[in-house]
């Protein structure tokens, strides 16, 4: 089956396509055809489609919305000037995939979409007025580009940490805020946590009960999850993904008193704190320069700029403290996974989360770890370290494309 994988934003449409079916799923003989994003939706937008095994081409053309977007990726999908031999036509893409931010507590698992389904991720806006709303677009749109009688369905950011327990995923609010309007942790980046969770037990040759992990899923939104038995039993996310680990925007956890005190000191409205919290923090917030941690490295050796070493080390400090809170709340793991671009691309962060961590068990070798950076995967702490760590590429695009195969097919999820 080739399937086409679709992560909708407000103004943009980032796709894949991917060959596989149940067979090669079981083989891990997925094969990617091509990729690419449409950036700036609703203006002149810029393309990058890019074929496997050929040069990226790049362009720009005006695009209104986003069903302009997905007719554009299709004719290029099924031109010749793409050279993809298996699609020659819209017939020859046999299903397409949704990334879904949030599915709430309806969705525990993916799903086809139905117009019933559909009504159900609308219901979900509230919970994600940002992202619910684009994806619906997307499919929207693909509803329209490929006719309602393409299965389409929706994998959820959500749905792998619908396995916490109540004392896990509870604020401590009125419980009356719970049962009225669902306010609760949900957690976010469940299909990264849960792919570098299921390669984990590949490279170890595990079944799931023995997956006993914590996974950092470290880029510019960034989050922890406790993985125990393979079920997720706490993540760092919440409500929103505004909670947990510094990120490249975000503030991470603060004192939610905060939020008054810099209304009334700044002269702020709630949205504008808000926006703060989420654009204008974390490591663009403390350095002042960046939020890309490459450039905070570069500048921390290059110039010794002391608000570019404080903003990685509080990144670092912040996913450490989770660290050691998720191994007391799992009563210890075997494993701690990196993943996200910063965490699979970065030795020296990696290197500096885990700095103090020798009590637990943990020793990480340092020719490993420097030899694990662009997309390389395995492991990255000595032989006999109590606690491994390994560098794990995730691929959330595979896992969408093979869960669409599943319920297409009618198989089971493996989560």
């Amino acid at each position: 089956m080739n399937l086409l994988v679709l992560n909708c934003g407000s103004s943009s449409v980032k796709f894949q396509l991917i060959a596989t079916d149940l067979d090669r799923i079981a083989q891990n003989t997925d094969q990617r055809l091509a990729r690419g994003s449409l950036e700036r939706i609703g203006g002149e937008a810029i393309i990058t489609l890019h074929a496997e095994g050929q040069a990226p081409h790049r362009s720009t053309a005006p695009l209104r919305d986003h069903r302009a977007a997905v007719e554009l990726v299709i004719r290029w999908v099924c031109s010749e000037g793409s050279r993809i031999s298996d699609v020659k036509s819209v017939g020859d893409i046999h299903a397409v995939g949704h990334r879904v931010v949030h599915g709430g507590e309806r969705f525990r698992h993916s799903v086809l979409i139905t117009d019933e389904v559909l009504r159900g991720i609308e219901e979900c806006i509230d919970l994600a007025p940002l992202h619910n709303p684009a994806n619906i677009k997307g499919i929207t749109a693909a509803r329209e580009v490929f006719g309602v009688g393409l299965p389409q369905a929706a994998v959820f950011d959500t749905a792998f940490h619908q396995t916490l327990p109540e004392h896990a995923y509870l604020y401590a609010l009125p419980y009356q805020l719970y049962r009225r309007h669902r306010i609760r942790r949900y957690g976010f980046h469940g299909t990264s946590h849960r792919y570098v969770a299921y390669r984990y037990r590949q490279l170890r040759g595990i079944p799931r009960d023995q997956t006993n992990v914590i996974t950092l899923h470290l880029g510019n939104g960034c989050s922890a999850a406790a993985i125990r038995a393979g079920d997720s039993v706490d993540t760092s996310m919440g409500l929103t993904p505004l909670e947990g680990l510094v990120m490249g925007t975000r503030s991470g956890d603060i004192d939610p008193a905060i939020v008054d005190f810099i209304q009334a000191k700044e002269g702020l409205s709630a949205q504008e704190v808000e926006t703060l919290l989420n654009k204008q923090s974390g490591l663009i917030g403390i350095s002042g320069l960046t939020n890309d941690m490459r450039e905070l490295l570069d500048e921390a050796h290059e110039h010794n700029d002391r608000r570019a070493r404080l903003a990685i080390d509080t990144f670092c400090y912040r996913a450490r403290k989770y660290i050691g809170a998720y191994l007391a709340a799992m009563g210890g793991a075997d494993a701690l996974i990196f993943t996200g671009g910063i965490g699979e691309n970065s030795a020296e962060v990696r290197t500096l989360i885990c700095e103090g961590l020798e009590w637990m068990g943990l020793k990480l070798d340092a020719e490993r770890n420097s030899q694990h950076t662009s997309g390389r995967e395995g492991l990255i702490s000595r032989d006999e370290s109590r606690l491994a760590a390994f560098v794990i590429p995730t691929d959330e695009e595979l896992l969408i494309a093979r869960d669409t195969v599943r319920c297409v097919r009618g198989a089971p999820q493996r989560y």
